[in-house]
């Protein structure tokens, strides 16, 4: 396969981002232990946006590793809330517990990408959004988690803020696409150099 660029992601939130912006692409899901990276760059103390950095790049990285000449996407996410850093929730139980914590809390939202070309490292991006969460009722809480259901388990912080997610919150700093995953616009300009985009 030789294509001018791959996401290296099944996040079907960056795939509509990438489709919305018209921009030309073909998928391969990467197969890396996120978790275990994920444990290991905090057993040395790295901060955050490293996390996500080192993710976003061991991704593409691995497709980078089956594919020759073409740009690889890779992209990742991390949230901070008072410090501590959130996995996804893996059932809806851990969901209300995650949103529970956020509740009348602020957080933030790291997202990292990186474009590597047969396995070197091109480009790095991050980017941070902050949202405070709004003082949620139990019942509000509830309904939102039986409407919105399993779908939310796909997003670190169990919320997708094009949809009723949006409600969960009091105030955002910050940019759209970088709250949903992918810093669209450092994206396009770094893919216009690349001869990806046309300028």
């Amino acid at each position: 396969m030789n294509a001018g660029l791959i996401l290296a992601s099944a996040s079907l939130a960056r795939k509509n981002i990438l489709d919305a912006a018209r921009v030309p692409f073909e998928t391969i899901a990467p197969d890396v232990d996120e978790r275990r990276i994920k444990d290991d760059l905090l057993a040395q103390g790295a901060k955050p946006d490293t996390i996500a950095a080192t993710l976003a790049e061991q991704k593409a990285l691995e497709v980078s590793g089956r594919v020759e000449n073409s740009l690889v996407l890779g992209a990742d996410q991390v949230l901070v809330c008072e410090g501590k850093l959130f996995s996804k929730a893996e059932n809806l139980t851990d969901a209300r517990e995650t949103l529970k914590r956020f509740r009348g809390r602020k957080h933030e939202l790291i997202s990292a990408m990186a474009l590597v070309r047969n396995g070197s490292c091109e480009w790095r991006y991050v980017e941070i959004a902050e949202l405070w969460v709004r003082d949620l009722s139990d019942a509000f809480l509830d309904s939102y988690l039986e409407q919105e259901g399993e779908d939310l388990l796909g997003s670190v912080g169990c919320y997708r803020i094009e949809g009723r997610g949006a409600q969960l919150f009091e105030k955002v700093v910050g940019d759209h696409f970088t709250i949903r995953g992918l810093p669209l616009f450092p994206l396009l300009g770094v893919l216009r150099e690349k001869g990806v985009l046309p300028t």
